[in-house]
């Protein structure tokens, strides 16, 4: 390479919705409205998971951090996504886009084990009823969040460092409404493949191992909740299905963006695909929690009814 003209990229632009210039403005607004909705609809699960006496349970415990997780995970992403609709200024300087996807990787990867996690509480709280309260007390639920923490924080930021210390040269078009791993190795100039490796690694230790821990913990709640009387049955189903329809939606989003075959990976596919994760599945956590937990909803409907009459008066 002595010989050649070897531009290295300082910035990216993020190309986001270029394709759909008229649509600039109504994306603006519709993405807009989405957020202010995942923020408040995850921030009041996470005020009454707090301040409701009689939700404080392992269970809430978790749903909370898991509202405030969604909170966080979207706004790595969406703010920067309607700065640049807004303005149509799509630069991205390499530290900016670092911190993203830093950000980015850690809370997809506490995601992860969260939903791991709150697979184990209902399998402790649906097949080990008597020992509920000694397994997941508070100082063991603190624990797990924390150690998830932990975990995910050093290995996300070391593989973020590592893509980084990658060259990029060339095209600093990323064609992507994010900073994403994927098309950022497309624009590395250099070998990827130890970066490659390093992702699937961690995608199977922080990803495919609590799917593992979900799987096997629904088998044996399915097993234990056919085995009791119709009333029982029903009653254990529904403290835990709300949790389920959110693995679905958020598993099934992120396989079928990641998992598919090359033949089908286009740029355009990639982008529509990764709103399932980043907007669509916050955006349904709150529906999800509300409309199918008695507990949540009288729990609104106290606050509601306590900030009215504070208005009357």
């Amino acid at each position: 390479m002595a010989g050649e003209n070897v531009s290295f990229v300082v910035e990216f632009i993020l190309l986001g919705f270029y394709n759909l210039p008229n649509l600039q403005g109504v994306l603006f607004g519709v993405f807009l409205v989405i957020f202010m909705y995942i923020l408040i609809g995850n921030g009041l699960i996470v005020v009454i998971t707090r301040v409701d006496p009689a939700l404080q349970t392992p269970m809430y415990f978790f749903l909370g951090n898991f509202s405030f997780l969604e909170i966080c995970y979207t706004s790595a992403i969406v703010p920067r996504m309607l700065s640049d609709l807004w303005t149509q200024k799509r630069q991205i300087s390499l530290l900016a886009c670092a911190v993203q996807l830093c950000f980015f990787y850690i809370l997809a990867a506490l995601e992860f084990l969260l939903l791991g996690i709150m697979a184990y509480d209902r399998y402790v709280a649906i097949c080990k009823p008597l020992y509920y309260p000694i397994i997941m007390n508070n100082k063991v639920c603190n624990m797990l969040i924390l150690g998830s923490l932990i975990l995910a924080t050093p290995v996300m930021i070391g593989e973020t460092y590592q893509i980084f210390t990658l060259p990029f040269c060339g095209s600093n078009e990323l064609n992507h409404l994010f900073c994403d791993v994927t098309s950022l190795l497309k624009l590395a100039c250099g070998d990827t493949s130890v970066n490659e490796f390093s992702l699937y690694i961690i995608c199977v230790v922080l990803g495919f191992v609590p799917f593992l821990l979900i799987l096997v913990s629904y088998i044996r709640i399915i097993n234990t909740i056919l085995k009791l009387p119709s009333v029982g049955r029903q009653k254990a189903f529904s403290t835990c299905s709300s949790h389920l329809i959110v693995v679905v939606l958020f598993y099934g989003s992120v396989i079928i963006t990641y998992i598919q075959p090359k033949s089908v990976h286009s740029a355009e596919k990639d982008k529509m695909l990764s709103l399932l994760y980043t907007i669509v599945t916050p955006m349904f956590n709150p529906i999800i929690y509300t409309l199918r937990n008695k507990d949540v909803i009288s729990s609104l409907k106290k606050i509601i009814t306590k900030g009215l009459l504070s208005l009357r008066k």
